[in-house]
């Protein structure tokens, strides 16, 4: 099959995002304007991104300095925390960074005497995927554990089947990559929290760049589930609104192994882009899509799929291919960090959530002077917003100490909290496939919700 039509670049159509993103063309972060003057890497498929300006490599934030103050409270009990992060399944490739996140975030905090007065405990077991029952089996060994809260999960499809049970208990399900919109209004009694936004985010992030890239009509090759489903609903939303058309949309379930039939599906629709919105079941669907003909600048990935393909395709597979992933780029001094915690890292998807949700639960801890899981609840909101700036454990923490309020902003971005539990502005990154089939940040995106 010959490649995909041709398209003429041109400047989409753009409604004016009800979310109030704004773009941020960046390298690492920044305030500019993207420049209009299209890249020429995608010319050949007609389709053609704006170029990002040409800056440099984002910092973190100055942190207070200084000894930390000893707690005037101490508890009887340890704050104990749990992680249900995946190890196997089909999201194995996130469970490193984001184990590595958790793990840094709890050194830090030891480091600096601990919460309230106690060194904290961390527990790890694995999430799995929706296809085993480990998530479950997990979780009761962490409750049975009596851990405050748990990190975790990473698949929204996972949060759902152990939600009820994490919070049914009291405890704090706190995750770093759920993003399916289901959880804002979830009964949770106030203890479900995540440092991910909402895919009302992404969706609308990657609807509009596509057509700011010049495809009219898109192809979606969609994992059949909380989070696939709901991520596909809100791409199209903003890429209709955007004055494209999405011509096809082919699902399939978890599990599945063969996709010769969605594919042929999407591309007899001869879409100018084609979205997959999967999780690593890409490594079997790209094959098929370039085997066919497509190029892989119109192939547009998420989160579910951004990862480190080197070792599976061949040289040039994906080179051009772009995808999101919610959260601001990781910068060179924390990634210096987290290969401290595990040199053998190569993905830092995730990471700055994971280290982000520790940091914020300790703090919640500290401002609570306990370390019950609905006390922890109570003051999550209240350390995010509103009070004096600071970004690492040492110097948040020795701001409550002297009785101030704070305001945690962190890896992942600006962190701050609705009534429900989601952050109200965040950072989406834009990033493009290398010749190795390994991916680099092109620019973010910031939101508001």
């Amino acid at each position: 099959m010959t490649s995909l039509p041709q398209v003429a670049p041109r400047i989409a159509k753009l409604t004016a995002l009800s979310l109030g993103v704004a773009l941020l063309a960046t390298a690492c972060g920044g305030s500019s304007t993207p420049s209009s003057t299209n890249s020429s890497s995608a010319a050949a498929s007609g389709i053609a991104c704006p170029a990002p300006s040409a800056t440099g490599a984002g910092t973190t934030a100055a942190s207070e300095g200084g000894t930390v103050p000893a707690s005037t409270t101490t508890t009887p009990t340890p704050l104990k925390i749990g992680s249900l992060l995946p190890t196997t399944g089909s999201l194995a490739f996130l469970g490193p960074p984001e184990i590595a996140g958790v793990n840094l975030g709890i050194k830090e905090i030891n480091d600096a005497g601990g919460v309230l007065g106690k060194p904290v405990e961390v527990i790890h077991r694995d999430s799995g995927d929706t296809k085993t029952d480990i998530a479950t089996q997990s979780t009761t060994a962490l409750l049975g554990q009596g851990v405050s809260a748990i990190i975790g999960a990473a698949s929204s499809g996972v949060s759902k089947t152990v939600i009820n049970q994490i919070t049914g208990a009291g405890v704090v399900q706190f995750s770093p990559a759920n993003t399916s919109p289901d959880f804002t209004t979830w009964d949770d009694k106030g203890l479900y929290w995540r440092t991910a936004p909402s895919d009302v985010l992404q969706g609308k992030v990657l609807g509009n760049y596509m057509a700011t890239c010049g495809a009219q009509t898109v192809g979606m090759i969609v994992l059949n589930d909380a989070y696939g489903t709901g991520l596909a609903k809100n791409v199209q939303a903003a890429f209709e609104a955007a004055g494209g058309k999405v011509v096809a949309q082919e699902l399939f379930n978890e599990g599945d192994s063969q996709f010769s039939s969605q594919v042929d599906k999407v591309l007899a629709a001869k879409p100018d882009a084609i979205a997959l919105i999967t999780f690593d079941q890409a490594k079997s669907i790209v094959p098929l899509m370039t085997g066919k003909g497509v190029k892989p600048t119109q192939i547009f990935m998420v989160d579910g799929n951004m990862s480190d393909y080197s070792k599976d395709f061949q040289p040039g597979t994906l080179k051009g291919a772009q995808g999101t992933i919610p959260g601001t780029f990781a910068k060179d001094d924390f990634k210096k960090k987290l290969l401290a915690i595990d040199p053998a890292l190569k993905d830092y998807s995730y990471a700055g959530e994971s280290y982000d949700a520790a940091n914020l639960i300790a703090l919640a801890a500290e401002a609570a002077k306990s370390t019950k899981g609905t006390d922890i609840a109570a003051q999550l909101k209240a350390v995010s917003e509103g009070g004096e700036k600071c970004n690492t454990f040492p110097s948040c923490v020795t701001l409550l100490r002297n009785g101030k309020d704070i305001d945690y902003d962190g890896q992942s971005g600006p962190v701050t909290f609705s009534d429900a539990g989601d952050p109200t502005e965040a950072y989406i990154g834009i990033y493009e496939y290398q010749d190795d089939n390994n991916y680099k940040p092109v620019k973010e995106e910031f939101g508001k919700l």
